[in-house]
């Protein structure tokens, strides 16, 4: 005998899906969200009103109402008019605002979006250190588990359409600036595409991107390299902030091994071989006061990942950061790359990069190093991967895990990196509240 498809106990996904959206709206109602209260206060007011109008009818109007049924049943199906009244004007509400404030959006998504922001408003208060593309990747991890982020990046590039900036109009570099604005922004749409676009041809445009463009734009328009940031962190809907280390006009020295001392960033990758000394130029630099800020009010601290030096150190290289760094009471933590990087850390093991680290700055700048100790084909990139090599990291703890990314071997996966510092991040509130 033939089966009823639908006799056979399986469960369709048509009626599967009526439970998982009502899950997701209940979400409205968990505490913290901040839903009830208002919804609460809106039944608050429309009883008052009831009873404000009622008195109003009352004195004008001497009536008397035939009783067609009990009177305590007419109370409660004039509440249950009253009610449904409600919740369909609501519903009408939403459908007719639906379209133009939230996108059509169906409302158990808007439910598990103001979960969301709720939760992520509750973050620990992280603060990432560095720049380039390893500070953009790891942000755009982060940006999923907490809002209460801050970059600090550094401002010392002079290369590609950042560097012609830098030297024709004298702005801050505003390459790694827009990366990581892009990256914390809430959603990479078309507007983040935008800012990433770089132009392929014309004279004077060739090589620039649009962001950097607008950020250069901005910071003329009004006159402030942190209000640029400000305005394009606004169009960007950005989750957290950016800052510079500095503000200053920076510059990069490296004393090599051979003792050649090359200056410019740029210049200092070009040059390759073993770097035992990098500075910053001036050597006094001021920093960025909202940077030192955030340092200081921070739970966590995550130094890297990226160029260890030319996109890490001259932020650390800064004084007053170096002092902040000092005074935190928050954990810190570095995040060692996959793979070495010719010009720099050519053969760095693990150890390596923290002993560079130290050398730079003081012997407590981390607690924590998070690194890679998943096998990593490189195929044709320049490099190596960064191993461990069993060296014991004093004073420190090491945490390996897989950060690879198959798409982007010499890049950490940000999915991967973001969850491997949420879990430095949550046993470093369980120790404080033990």
């Amino acid at each position: 005998m033939r089966r009823d498809p639908d006799s056979n106990g399986a469960r369709h996904p048509e009626n599967s899906a009526l439970p998982r959206r009502w899950r997701k709206v209940v979400r409205l109602l968990y505490p913290g969200v901040g839903v009830k209260r208002w919804a609460a206060a809106a039944a608050f007011g429309i009883a008052v009103c009831s009873i404000g109008l009622a008195y109003l009818l009352r004195k004008f109007f001497d009536l008397t109402f035939p009783d067609f049924l009990p009177w305590y049943f007419e109370g409660f199906l004039l509440l249950a008019v009253g009610g449904l009244a409600i919740l369909l004007s609501m519903y009408g509400l939403y459908k007719t605002l639906s379209p133009v404030l939230l996108a059509s959006r169906p409302i158990e998504n808007i439910a598990e979006t103001i979960f969301n922001r709720r939760s992520r408003g509750r973050g620990p208060r992280i603060v990432a250190i560095g720049g380039g593309t390893g500070l953009s990747v790891l942000l755009r991890g982060l940006k999923v588990h907490t809002d209460n982020l801050t970059a600090i990046i550094t401002v010392a590039d002079d290369g590609g359409s950042s560097g012609r900036l830098r030297r024709e109009l004298g702005v801050i570099p505003p390459g790694d600036f827009r990366n990581c604005l892009v990256a914390m922004s809430d959603d990479e749409s078309l507007l983040a595409e935008l800012f990433q676009y770089r132009f392929d041809q014309g004279d004077g445009l060739k090589g620039h991107s649009f962001g950097n463009l607008f950020i250069a734009a901005m910071t003329d328009i009004t006159q402030s390299f942190e209000e640029a940031l400000l305005e394009s962190s606004r169009v960007l809907a950005v989750r957290g902030r950016v800052a510079p280390a500095t503000l200053e006009n920076l510059n990069l020295r490296a004393r090599f091994s051979d003792g050649a001392v090359v200056d410019g960033e740029s210049m200092i990758t070009k040059r390759g071989g073993l770097i035992e000394r990098l500075d910053i130029v001036p050597r006094d630099a001021q920093a960025f006061q909202p940077a030192i800020e955030a340092i200081e009010d921070a739970e966590l601290i995550v130094i890297g990942p990226g160029s260890l030096y030319t996109s890490i150190l001259p932020n650390l290289l800064v004084k007053d950061v170096a002092d902040a760094m000092r005074r935190t009471k928050a954990a810190k933590v570095y995040v060692c790359n996959v793979a070495t990087e010719a010009g720099e850390t050519q053969g760095y093991t693990v150890a390596e990069h923290l002993a560079t680290l130290q050398q730079h700055t003081f012997p407590e700048i981390v607690d924590y190093v998070v690194a890679n100790n998943e096998p990593l084909d490189l195929g044709s990139y320049i490099g190596e991967p960064v191993v461990s090599d069993g060296r014991n990291l004093i004073d420190v703890q090491l945490n390996l895990t897989d950060l690879t990314d198959p798409d982007h071997p010499i890049r950490h996966h940000s999915e991967k990196l973001a969850t491997a510092v949420m879990d430095v991040s949550r046993n470093v509130r369980r120790r404080a509240r033990a």
